[in-house]
This record gives structure tokens, C-alpha cells and sequence, in this order.
């Protein structure tokens, strides 16, 4: 999983702290739009860039999987365990993916293991990066486990008596399921692979819209509005603002046709205006404390499209917060970048040590920046958690040290090594967190310089 979470997590880290097709007329929605928009201005230049790029973001990774990876649809791919050959991996569940592809005449069924004392979930998620459910005895108290049916909804095919039908916004969904390792991969590993789908013949999929390639130091530009309307067709928005900005966003790419000039002028404007103003965004998304962000909005973002877009670039595939919540670092206590020339404490005090806060459990874990990989190093340990064997001080407080090389008189075991001349992120999950934490009221120990 080519997962992205968080500026970038610089981007984006600041942050994160995200039936039946939704019809849109396109000769009606061309008309209104043209008729109250025949020249743009900047600023719907922009807000429509910005409502697009969340959806491109997604597509673009439908496109990974599907036409690079060769993943296919209805086919689960069962990560290895440890595996951190992507964008901020999380090391402390075994994770597993698939795109689910439905239509109006077949249903896929996932079929999930009973498990019980070990967190997880199946947790699916629309074209737009926005959650549609997670399945768990959470959510699921009288069938957390057995036969799941997704349907498209507004349709009725063919399913298994003994199975609960759960209905997808649209043809795709994406479906990422976790189960906590706790300390016995072995068994978390035999859970994971229990994980299946049944599959009919006859399923008609469409294959991914065909985009232009961007990356985060090239983002695409003006060519967003080369295929607008079937951007907009391709997958309806759960965001109660969605028709403004689509309107805004058709009449840009009628805008687009007039000439060259005014081709020119949208691709100036996003490269001058919208690109800009999503970095400087965030940069100041979110909550800040002592050097930490957090968002309490993804998975469900409501109308707020920067939000959206932040977490995708940089954590597609985010959970809501009653189920996850992500804690990023990416400077110290006092605003200062973190720096691998640098030892920092995080001091947690005995009252609010992270496993209170949560009701299974948490982790925190080392990435590089710009690109969010974990740093390597000779103890191969990229994350504490839980389940670390961590020592408390003397106190009942929990200090959490970061440095290139273990400081003196430091624990090993506390020790989360950094890269020494290069400046790093933080990723601290809190998992099933108490309201206190959904309240606001719990927050991360300040990462102090020492």
C-alpha cells in the first residue's frame, strides 16, 4: 500500500491533525455555471483546483494499485507484517487492502474472522477519501464478525441469508483493514490472512479515469480541469457544498476551452494562487501544541475541502478519529524543525501517560522528511509503543528520548533513534482513544530540546 499520511505529514504533518452514482446534468450543470461564471475569478480558480485535488489524489492512487502494482479488483493484497516499503507505515498492525468493485447486479462479500482481545477493523472508504463505515464490534456489537455484503446502493442483488448488506455510495470502494500485532505477529498474521472476499463472475468494472502523472514536488496544474465533468461523474460527494464547487469547477474548464490565453491563465493562477495557498494551509492546519498538530476532522470532513486535501497528500486513507487519531510532530516546543543533531524528550506525567488515553492502544513512530519513510538504523527500530517494554522514571512519568546516539543514563529501550544531520517527523496514534481525547482535553507531552 503506497499509503501518503501527513506537509507533506510537512505538509502535512502540521496536520493531521478526512447512491447509486450521484447524477450531475452535465448540459445543466455547464449552463448555470457559465451563464454566473463566464470569467472565473482567481478565486474560483482556486477553490475549484482545491475541491478537485482531493478527488485526484485518490484516482491517482486507484491508478498505482490498479495499473502499476497489477492489484486488480476484489483481490485482497495481505501487506507483510514490519513491511515499510511506503509512506509513513504504520509498524504495529498487520494491514491488508483491496479495491471492492460492485455493480447493480452483484454483491461482494467479505468475510471477517472473529477477534476478539486484539483491536481491529475493516474500515471502507469512498472516491473522495471520506470513511462510509468501519466494521467492528464497535460499530457491529451483534455481528462483528461473519458475512459482509456490499451492495451498490439502491440495488438488491443476490446475497447470502446470513449476511449484513452494507451499502457503497458507488460502484468502488476502497476497503483497508488492520489488526494490532500486540506482541504476537504469529497470531495477527494468521488473523490477517483470514480475511476474504467472495467474488461472482459477471461483475462490470470500469477501469480508472486516466490522469496526468504529478507528484508532490510537481503537482498537477491546469491540466485539472481537462476532464471536470468526468471528475465530478465518476464518484458522488457526501460534501454539502459539493454542488458549488462543482459548478465552479465545470465553469473553469468550459473557461479552459476559450483559447490558449485562457488555458494559460488557470495554469498561472494555480501554480501562483492555489498551490501556494494549500502549502501555507498546511502549514497551519489543525490543532498546535508543543511542537505537535492534530486534526479531529478526518475521515469526515464535511465541507471543509483543505482539510480533505491535506490529509489525502499526505495520509490517504485516514480513519476518523473514534477510531484513530494522529498526532503529528514536525518542530519542538519552540517551533524549531526537529533535527536529528538534536536530543529531545517527550515527557509524559504519570497521569497522562498515553495508555490512559486510549482503549486499545498506541504508538508512536520516526519518519524523514521530506519523504515519510522510517529512518533506518542499527537497533532496526522505527516506533515504541505499548508493547515496548518502556521504563517509567521514578516519578511514574514516561520519558521518550530521541537522539542520533542513546543519551546518558537514558534507557535503551526509551530510545527512538533519529538521523543524525537530517531533520525528521513524528507520528504519535492513538487508538479507540478516551473522550477525553476526542473532548480535546488530553494532548501529547511538549517534545522539549534538551
Amino acid at each position: 500500500m503506497k499509503s501518503k499520511f501527513l506537509i507533506i505529514l510537512a505538509v502535512i504533518s502540521l496536520i493531521l491533525n478526512i447512491g447509486c452514482k450521484k447524477e450531475v446534468s452535465t448540459s445543466t450543470n455547464t449552463a448555470t455555471a457559465s451563464e454566473n461564471l463566464i470569467n472565473p475569478t482567481d478565486q474560483d480558480i482556486v477553490d475549484a483546483y482545491t475541491y478537485l485535488y482531493g478527488r485526484y489524489l485518490v484516482i491517482q492512487q486507484e491508478n498505482h494499485d490498479i495499473n502499476v502494482e497489477k492489484v486488480g479488483y476484489n483481490k485482497i493484497k495481505y501487506n507483510p507484517l514490519g513491511s515499510a516499503q511506503f509512506v509513513n507505515p504504520n509498524l504495529d498492525v498487520a494491514y491488508l487492502e483491496a479495491w471492492i468493485a460492485v455493480d447493480a447486479a452483484h454483491a461482494v462479500v467479505l468475510n471477517i474472522p472473529k477477534i476478539t482481545n486484539r483491536y481491529y477493523t475493516a474500515q471502507l472508504l469512498d472516491g473522495w477519501g471520506e470513511v462510509i463505515v468501519n466494521i467492528n464490534e464497535r460499530n457491529f456489537p451483534k455481528t462483528p464478525f461473519g458475512k459482509f455484503a456490499l451492495v451498490l446502493k439502491g440495488t438488491n442483488p443476490t446475497i447470502p441469508s446470513d449476511a449484513v448488506k452494507i451499502e457503497l455510495p458507488s460502484n468502488k470502494a476502497k476497503m483497508l483493514a488492520r489488526v494490532e500485532l500486540k506482541g504476537t505477529p504469529d497470531v495477527a498474521q494468521k488473523l490477517q490472512k483470514q480475511f476474504t472476499l467472495t467474488v461472482p463472475d459477471g461483475i462490470k468494472i470500469e477501469p480508472p479515469i486516466t490522469i496526468p502523472e504529478f507528484t508532490p514536488k510537481a503537482p498537477i496544474a491546469g491540466e485539472i480541469f481537462d476532464k471536470v465533468e468526468e471528475v465530478i461523474n465518476s464518484y458522488p460527494d457526501t460534501n454539502p457544498k459539493a454542488k458549488e464547487y462543482q459548478d465552479k469547477a465545470i465553469a473553469v474548464g468550459n473557461y479552459a476551452k476559450i483559447d490558449d490565453k485562457a488555458k494559460a491563465h488557470i495554469d498561472e493562477v494555480v501554480k501562483t494562487k492555489a498551490i501556494p495557498a494549500f502549502l501555507a494551509g498546511a502549514k497551519g492546519f489543525g490543532t498546535q501544541k508543543g511542537g505537535w498538530s492534530v486534526s479531529y476532522v478526518a475521515g469526515k470532513f464535511g465541507d471543509n475541502i483543505m482539510a480533505r486535501d491535506i490529509i489525502n497528500y499526505g495520509g490517504l486513507w485516514a480513519n476518523q478519529i473514534q477510531e484513530a487519531i494522529y498526532f503529528i510532530g514536525l518542530t519542538d516546543s519552540n517551533k524549531e524543525p526537529l533535527s536529528g543533531d538534536k536530543v529531545y524528550e517527550i515527557k509524559f506525567p504519570k497521569e497522562q501517560l498515553p495508555d490512559l488515553a486510549v482503549n486499545a492502544f498506541w504508538s508512536i513512530t520516526l519518519y524523514s522528511v521530506p519523504d515519510y519513510r522510517v529512518v533506518d538504523n542499527k537497533l532496526k527500530r522505527y516506533n515504541l509503543n505499548n508493547v515496548s517494554h518502556l521504563k517509567k522514571n521514578p516519578d511514574g512519568s514516561l520519558s521518550i528520548w530521541l537522539a542520533s546516539a542513546l543519551p546518558k543514563n537514558v534507557p535503551e529501550s526509551n530510545w527512538l533513534p533519529t538521523p543524525a544531520g537530517k531533520g525528521f517527523s513524528l507520528n504519535l496514534r492513538l487508538y479507540v482513544s478516551k473522550n477525553e481525547v476526542l473532548d480535546k482535553k488530553w494532548f501529547p507531552a511538549p517534545i522539549e530540546k534538551k
